[in-house]
């Protein structure tokens, strides 16, 4: 069996995240539209994000499982951990009239501090994995240059 990459850590570890929180929500659908409908914004925008964020998600682990779409993998990882980070460091500093509940599995055990770093750590491996994917696709490209006709 061959040793993954070392530019394939990244990767595994945000599809594993993506995986397990967009699986999480869909499997515990109940509490986790709950936890939506919990949250500091309008009951409409709760329950279009009840559904949007779990299937982006797993969206997301897909685009990351393929070195075709790796690249967009990348990228919707630091938009959507950007969104959730500012939403949770809004929460931290006390934004919000009151504190929701979080809604992500295991991950409801870390307090918002623990889940703002934890974020900015996933956000920095996708920065990572981003500039890495992009760097071999540069030097594969440099490697295996196009005959002209």
């Amino acid at each position: 069996m061959e040793k993954p990459e070392k530019s394939a850590i990244p990767s595994i570890l945000l599809i594993l995240l993506w995986g397990y929180t967009g699986l999480d929500k869909l499997i515990r659908w109940d509490a986790s539209r709950k936890a939506f409908h919990n949250q500091t914004f309008p009951a409409e925008l709760a329950e279009i994000l009840a559904f949007a964020v779990p299937i982006s998600e797993l969206l997301i682990a897909l685009l990351l499982l393929f070195s075709v779409s790796r690249w967009w993998g990348y990228l919707s990882s630091i938009l959507l951990l950007t969104v959730f980070t500012t939403y949770v460091g809004l929460i931290w500093v006390g934004a919000f009239p009151r504190v929701p509940c979080n809604c992500a599995g295991i991950l409801e055990s870390l307090g918002w501090v623990e889940h703002f770093w934890l974020n900015c750590f996933m956000i920095l491996l996708s920065i990572i994995g981003l500039y890495v994917t992009k760097k071999t696709g540069q030097e594969k490209a440099l490697s295996h240059p196009k005959k002209l006709h």
